[in-house]
């Protein structure tokens, strides 16, 4: 009986951490959703936020559970998780979201997340228990992610300009101020249906691990909905520090440029759902808006900040991973 009073409340204890890295994540990435909704002074930010929240819970009738399977059963081998492996991945990619969004540096939650899983797996049971084409498949669209993203936006970009070349400037603006929240609207959607899995998927893991009766055939609905509701809450609280690069400093947005950045970002989440891979919205919407940018006039991106960034996204994974690996060693001395 205590055995099972402390399973309980170990694996309540690793869903709420869960829940918590959800809600961090829709906060941390709330500026993907709103960045060029906001900027463009298409709406104001907390009308922004509410918005762009109901689109990320409304993903929920949607999309599939793809990306939920991936992160469940296609990174590590699900026999060696336990709940030593579920804490330290939970540490390590909260801990690499704090410190990302205190320097205010788009990031990406999701990666995050795999790299502590795939740490946690290592500092479990070695390389041996890591699926590695599926991992593969998940580290080329850390390249594929922004470049479609770049190609569709600044393809978009392009194609409206060149359509609307005789259109008069006001009205141009009048018309992508109404489109524009037709494409955020589409980008929040896509955001809620591939970051919400996510977690989804690792509290999935954890109720297999923990043998929960069902947990082995299919995802219980009351993860499904506190999984998207955590994420909606995170996303009205809102990242207000990567607004700002994500919006302006990256390169000057008007409502026909976010619109086309939206579009493209979300169409390749679109993409990305539909083949079950866990890519990072923050990736995407970024290589959109350097896309648009670029579009315009190659200096118009400040690519000095676009590098900064890149490099962030290279270093989230191993930094989780190590992060999760220490975490690891701790949960052992703690559970």
């Amino acid at each position: 009986m205590d055995t099972l009073q402390i399973s309980l409340v170990t694996l309540s204890v690793l869903v709420l951490l869960a829940l918590i890295f959800d809600f961090m994540n829709g906060f941390h990435d709330a500026a993907n959703s709103i960045a060029t909704v906001v900027s463009t002074g298409v709406l104001k930010p907390h009308h922004a936020v509410v918005f762009a929240a109901f689109f990320n819970f409304v993903a929920l009738f949607v999309f599939h559970l793809k990306v939920a399977a991936t992160v469940g059963k296609g990174i590590i081998d699900p026999t060696v998780v336990d709940h030593y492996v579920v804490f330290g991945a939970l540490v390590g990619a909260i801990a690499w979201n704090i410190i990302t969004w205190y320097f205010g540096i788009p990031s990406s939650s999701s990666h995050a997340l795999i790299g502590g899983i795939v740490g946690a797996g290592l500092a479990s049971a070695g390389p041996s228990v890591l699926m590695f084409r599926e991992i593969l498949y998940i580290v080329a669209f850390i390249v594929v992610s922004p470049l479609l993203g770049f190609v569709l936006g600044g393809f978009l970009m392009l194609l409206v300009s060149w359509l609307l070349r005789r259109a008069r400037p006001l009205k141009v603006d009048g018309w992508f101020r109404r489109l524009q929240l037709l494409s955020a609207g589409m980008y929040s959607l896509g955001h809620g249906g591939n970051d919400a899995q996510k977690t989804i998927g690792i509290i999935w893991l954890l109720l297999i691990a923990a043998n929960v009766p069902g947990a082995h055939d299919h995802v219980p609905v009351w993860v499904i909905i506190s999984c998207y509701a955590a994420i909606a809450l995170g996303t009205m609280f809102g990242g207000w520090r990567i607004v700002k690069t994500m919006g302006q400093r990256i390169t000057k947005l008007k409502p026909v440029g976010g619109f086309c950045a939206e579009t493209g970002g979300a169409l390749t989440l679109f993409l990305a759902a539909l083949l079950g891979i866990p890519v990072s919205t923050t990736h995407t919407i970024t290589g959109a808006i350097v896309g648009v940018g670029s579009s315009r006039k190659f200096n118009a991106v400040r690519w000095g900040l676009a590098g900064n960034i890149v490099w962030a996204w290279i270093l989230t994974i191993p930094a989780s991973a190590l992060v999760a690996a220490a975490a690891w060693w701790v949960g052992k001395s703690i559970f």
